[in-house]
């Protein structure tokens, strides 16, 4: 039996037998687990218990959410199916083509999803046209979060091109002070990757390689030079940067052990969770030569097709997920802005502001694009072989003058 015909089975015999679960239970499969993230969930927790649902919390750790699928797959084959799950980008598509996603297209239309949520985000909230999720945020990645108190003291100011955040990391470095903060991880080194290979190469470059999986552009001079920038950045990464969680890294700005941060707009909710403040505790700009660019990844409440009794719950959480008073509240705490584009930025601080600014104007101008590392510019098994090659060159395994060969024959073998 096929893959996909195991999974409807299992779903179509949960369906069946719905008295099983709780029916006024909210099951929520997510990898949430950080001190601002877990902080930001709260608040659609909240919003539900008022309703009389009973919230079952199923944290899954690891950033990115690789082991939340691996455990999602192991439950919907058995039947066990959660209420929702955090689930990013094509992984979406990729579950909406084994046909054991449920429709949420009577609650989008009774409230005008259509209308409110930007077409780059609907690209994955939508399969065949109908509404399988309800996107919860819209984060991007091109960010750098600082140290002011680290910035001041070396003298330093924002940066606002390649050449000057290099002067700004030499001075960290000459002061002794941890330049870069970083985790080893694949998926962190590929948020790396994104902020330079935009910056180097512009945002036709970036759609050209990641999104359009150009052959000769992935292996051309100018994505030598990606590389080359990746491996000067890697001189500015302490030695004990393997396996760290990406908010540790967080932490070593937060304290001062580091000066910044390359990492996507979640990591604002851990500087607020530790009670700093922007601009005053830490300062928050575009990767130096992206302006006007957004490379972004939207979470999103994947519903899984379910018995009738359990879709009540579903189309509640669906319902609340949107609600704009909760666009607004949760994502003041994520860090990210609203899914929705006619949430006003009132509540939100001045990164906040910045942001919700930012994806308008990329919008407009067309450069709001998929991020490669969270799983928006194309397939897990090309996002996968990117990760393979980037990593192995960020650890010294692969040369700057072999990497772009290899990045364009692994995207050619997995696409």
């Amino acid at each position: 039996m096929s893959l996909k015909k195991i999974l409807l089975a299992s779903v179509f015999a949960l369906g069946a037998t719905g008295a099983q679960a709780q029916t006024k239970e909210i099951e929520m499969v997510h990898w949430w687990t950080s001190g601002g993230e877990a902080a930001a969930l709260n608040v659609l927790k909240d919003n539900l218990q008022k309703q009389g649902f009973v919230w079952k919390d199923n944290p899954i750790a690891g950033g990115g959410g690789t082991q939340a699928m691996t455990v999602l797959r192991a439950r919907v084959t058995a039947g066990n199916i959660p209420t929702a799950v955090q689930m990013l980008g094509f992984d979406i598509q990729d579950w909406a083509e084994q046909g054991v996603l449920g429709d949420l297209t009577p609650v989008a239309t009774k409230e005008g999803w259509d209308k409110v949520v930007p077409e780059a985000l609907q690209k994955f909230s939508k399969y065949e046209g109908k509404w399988i999720s309800a996107p919860v945020n819209m984060h991007s990645t091109n960010w750098i979060w600082a140290n002011k108190a680290v910035l001041d003291k070396i003298g330093a100011k924002q940066p606002a091109t390649w050449d000057e955040l290099i002067a700004v990391l030499d001075k960290a470095k000459a002061a002794g002070v941890t330049p870069l903060a970083h985790g080893g991880q694949a998926w962190q080194d590929a948020t790396i990757f994104d902020s330079v290979l935009l910056t180097t190469g512009g945002p036709d470059f970036y759609k050209k390689t990641m999104i359009d999986l150009d052959q000769s552009a992935l292996a051309s001079d100018t994505m030598k030079t990606v590389f080359e920038r990746m491996a000067k950045l890697r001189t500015y990464v302490d030695p004990n940067f393997s396996g760290r969680d990406w908010n540790l890294a967080s932490a070593m700005v937060i304290k001062g052990d580091a000066a910044m941060q390359i990492m996507g707009d979640w990591a604002k909710g851990e500087f607020i969770n530790a009670g700093k403040k922007p601009e005053q505790d830490f300062v928050c700009f575009r990767f130096p030569g992206t302006q006007g660019n957004v490379t972004f990844n939207s979470d999103q409440f994947v519903m899984f097709k379910v018995s009738k009794e359990r879709q009540e719950a579903q189309n509640a959480l669906a319902a609340a997920t949107m609600d704009p008073a909760f666009q607004s509240a949760f994502n003041v705490v994520k860090g990210s802005v609203p899914a929705r584009t006619d949430v006003p930025d009132t509540a939100f601080d001045a990164c906040g502001k910045k942001a919700i600014a930012d994806a308008k104007e990329a919008a407009q101008k067309g450069t709001l694009m998929g991020s490669m590392a969270h799983g928006h510019a194309n397939r897990a098994a090309v996002k996968n072989a990117m990760y393979d090659v980037i990593t192995r060159h960020f650890n010294g395994q692969l040369s700057t003058e072999q990497a772009p060969k290899e990045l364009a024959a692994a995207v050619k073998s997995a696409s």
